[in-house]
């Protein structure tokens, strides 16, 4: 049953987990649009070796479970290679932003072929370079098609970063699952917190998706 003082009991514990599952997230999202971009210009690049590489990676990741690839570079990575990732926070940051930056690649990659090319064509006719035709005219439009799905998968990372506690994180998800162990009939109000918590981090990132989109949208406008 929900009262005010188990809510009293409940809310500290969980909001104990919420740098770790920030810490996650803002690392993640880092290398995630990193990794995202330099995939999705590799496989646009021009040497087939780096384009085959690129490939493998995107299709293995996408292709595969991301818990598993959380177990893997916590687990079996060290055990195989003898490389130790350097902590659990850094694999689960790995799997997240490898896992993600292998979907995003294709939004890149996708996004810049779909830029019409007759704006190339008319860069190529100003004797612009390849480097200044995809700096100035194509990579800036590229951007405003990528900001919709990007947005999504920012939310996606968010609630990826609950697995975390799989690897003895203590990340939001982490503190519920020891409320409910200690008590089961906790279990509605710990698991309704947990989900509220994360509603209300995505929130802010919701609200800066749709600021992104509405700048981009503008200053394609005033073009």
């Amino acid at each position: 049953m929900i009262t005010i003082n188990a809510l009293n009991d409940v809310f500290p514990i969980l909001i104990q987990g919420i740098k770790i599952t920030v810490s996650v997230l803002l690392a993640s999202i880092v290398l995630g649009y990193l990794t995202a971009f330099v995939a999705g210009f590799c496989r646009l690049s021009k040497n087939v070796i780096l384009r085959k590489i690129t490939g493998f990676y995107v299709e293995v990741f996408r292709g595969t479970s991301l818990i598993v690839q959380l177990f893997w570079l916590y687990y079996a990575f060290p055990i195989l290679f003898g490389i130790e990732v350097g902590s659990n926070f850094w694999a689960g940051v790995l799997a997240i932003s490898l896992n993600y930056g292998a979907y995003m690649s294709e939004i890149v990659r996708g996004s810049i072929l779909s830029v019409a090319k007759g704006q190339t064509e008319a860069a190529t006719a100003l004797n612009m370079s390849r480097f200044q035709r995809m700096r100035l005219v194509v990579f800036p439009q590229a951007v405003r098609m990528m900001l919709p799905e990007f947005g999504n998968y920012l939310i996606l990372m968010l609630k990826s970063t609950s697995l975390v506690s799989l690897i003895g994180m203590t990340d939001i998800l982490y503190y519920g699952d020891i409320l409910r162990s200690s008590n089961l009939s906790q279990a509605p109000m710990v698991y309704l917190l947990v989900l509220i918590f994360y509603f209300i981090l995505a929130l802010p990132l919701i609200w800066l998706t749709r600021k992104l989109e509405g700048f981009s949208k503008k200053g394609v406008a005033s073009q």
